[in-house]
């Protein structure tokens, strides 16, 4: 579960990163200050592009854990191993969870 809080905690980090870069760059253009635009464009672009990477991680590790759960819970099904059928279902559930991050 550390993981989905460290998602939840990476997106609001770059989200909040990105408004305030956009912010600087807005009043930046508005007051005529070309260095406060760029440095707010350039914090913008730097936290959308980190974002896109985090979001790309996250699926990745979210299609592993479906996957795993799905060989867990079919190797438990066929051995009669309630134990390992129960950890399939919570890692297809955790990689359900992580989809929607």
């Amino acid at each position: 579960m550390s993981n989905i809080v460290e998602n939840v905690s990476t997106k609001v980090s770059n989200t909040a990163s990105s408004y305030i870069g956009g912010a600087k760059q807005t009043i930046g253009e508005t007051i005529n200050n070309p260095d406060l635009a760029a440095r707010g464009a350039a914090q913008k672009v730097q936290a959308d592009t980190a974002q896109r990477v985090a979001d790309a991680k996250i699926q990745a590790e979210a299609t592993a854990h479906k996957a795993e759960g799905q060989t867990q819970k079919a190797t438990g099904n066929v051995l009669g191993d309630y134990s390992l059928e129960a950890s399939g279902e919570g890692n297809i559930t955790k990689g359900e969870i992580e989809h929607r991050v």
